[in-house]
């Protein structure tokens, strides 16, 4: 039973595998939520709330959980902190390619660049915390960037 749970574990922490792509598993992490944004943005927006905040409750888990089977902090093979902090970006945004495509740079970027105080949270924080909680700052951020490049196009 220990052994289907650390299976599990490492699938979601890894997004279906994706944490195992060579040298950008981040970028394919935030491309893997992209079907996950989508299925999110049919709900209702209460619905949607209630579904994000279950999804980072369970992504601060399972990223605690893979440090430890990984016994690495902050694991690059852990992608699940992306596919939160795109479900953050892409949250309540009206679902057009452009919006999409405009999240997935704004995230990234945020995600890379890690401007005040998204590094310090990442270094502040242990566990789960750590490893998800600069990841929904980044999507903050990427989101409010967002509505202001969607309010200008």
């Amino acid at each position: 039973m220990q052994r289907i749970r650390e299976k599990c574990v490492v699938f979601l922490a890894t997004g279906c595998y994706a944490g195992y792509v060579p040298k950008v598993p981040g970028t394919a992490g935030s491309l893997v939520a992209i079907p996950l944004c989508y299925l999110i943005s049919r709900f209702s927006p209460t619905q949607a709330t209630l579904f994000l905040f279950l999804f980072m409750g369970i992504a601060v888990w399972v990223s605690g959980e893979a440090e430890k089977l990984f016994n690495e902090k902050d694991s690059g093979r852990i992608v699940i902190d992306e596919i939160a902090g795109m479900s953050v970006t892409l949250f309540l945004v009206p679902w057009t390619v452009t919006s999409v495509v405009m999240g997935f740079l704004l995230f990234r970027i945020m995600d890379i660049i890690k401007p005040f105080p998204i590094r310090r949270l990442e270094h502040g924080l242990s566990g789960g915390w750590g490893v998800v909680g600069d990841d929904l700052l980044a999507g903050i951020y990427a989101q409010v960037a967002l509505r202001v490049v969607i309010g200008f196009l």
